[in-house]
């Protein structure tokens, strides 16, 4: 079996659901028809700027959009339409233990849009719970057979490492310390069990890292055993644009991370400017579009630096 995906991989991320509804609209509960159609409205100004990223120079070949079925079935036939790269996520929303959105649906929803990658977000620290690690995986190991075996999506896994209390109580509740010294050798770890466990992923969608050695490291679990083509891209979460630059900046130079998905740092801001009326939704378009150029710019640059130095 042949994985992977190693060509530039630059991904505007808009697959929120659980927080748009309760962040960004103040809605609990089940949406009703015409709560769910304005979500989706916020989501078209998203995927508008995206578009408007691409005239501008973002190339279409390395540009992708990550967006559900719920909000963004609309924008996930039109991006097949226009031959774009696409992700889709499986998971539930909003949830510590992943499990499928649509149960044993999942395989047809997939197919129902044929999306370049099927996402999934999880949440697994090699140090937690083992029966709650075990019960994932095989939840995951399911997954990863029916892409790599009668689908034609390829796999891309969201890995995030929350850490456990008595680790923070080790670093003093000092969660930037958690994030320096101990999550990428609990990244490096949840990535070789999860191999173990039959689930092989062909991107890794990858919390930043301060430091290029921890790249590295990342990238050669990803890439163990012959996984020669399995890549790594890095994710926003949320962070400020500062940070995401650091993030960027640190991982582009090394071989094996093929880019990013970075989100809210690129469109919450100015959705909900918009949203509030304080700014035009051809303003929104246009700020989200700057936004997601100038990551791409960033990344493109730091990995030609790192070619002419090499």
């Amino acid at each position: 079996m042949t994985i992977g995906f190693d060509k530039q991989l630059y991904v505007l991320p808009f697959d929120h659901r659980g927080s748009f509804q309760t962040k960004m609209f103040g809605w609990e509960g089940t949406l009703t028809p015409e709560q769910t159609a304005q979500i989706a409205a916020a989501k078209q100004v998203i995927y508008e700027a995206f578009k408007a990223a691409l005239s501008d120079g973002v190339p279409q070949a390395s540009a992708g959009i990550l967006v559900d079925e719920q909000f963004g079935a609309a924008i996930l036939h039109d991006a097949a339409k226009h031959s774009y790269l696409t992700a889709c996520p499986a998971e539930k929303s909003g949830q510590d233990e992943f499990d499928f959105e649509y149960g044993e649906e999942f395989a047809k929803h997939i197919e129902e849009f044929h999306p370049t990658f099927c996402k999934v977000l999880v949440r697994y620290n090699p140090e937690g719970d083992r029966v709650l690690n075990q019960r994932q995986a095989a939840r995951l190991k399911r997954l990863s057979d029916f892409l790599h075996g009668t689908s034609r999506s390829l796999f891309m896994f969201e890995l995030l490492v929350p850490a456990e209390k008595v680790q923070l109580d080790r670093l003093k509740g000092d969660k930037k310390a958690y994030d320096r010294e101990m999550r990428p050798g609990l990244m490096v770890q949840a990535i070789h069990e999860l191999q173990d466990a039959g689930v092989e992923a062909d991107v890794w969608k990858i919390e930043g890292l301060d430091r290029r050695e921890d790249c590295e490291k990342v990238v050669a679990s990803a890439r163990r055993g012959g996984r020669n083509r399995v890549s790594c891209i890095v994710l926003g979460r949320g962070e400020d644009d500062k940070k995401v630059r650091e993030w960027l900046e640190t991982a582009a130079p090394v071989a094996g991370f093929i880019g990013f998905a970075v989100g809210r740092t690129t469109f919450w801001d100015p959705l909900v400017e918009w949203r509030a009326k304080k700014t035009t939704r051809e303003a929104a378009v246009a700020e989200i579009a700057r936004r997601y150029r100038a990551f791409v710019d960033l990344f493109e640059k730091a990995r030609t630096l790192q070619r002419k130095t090499a």
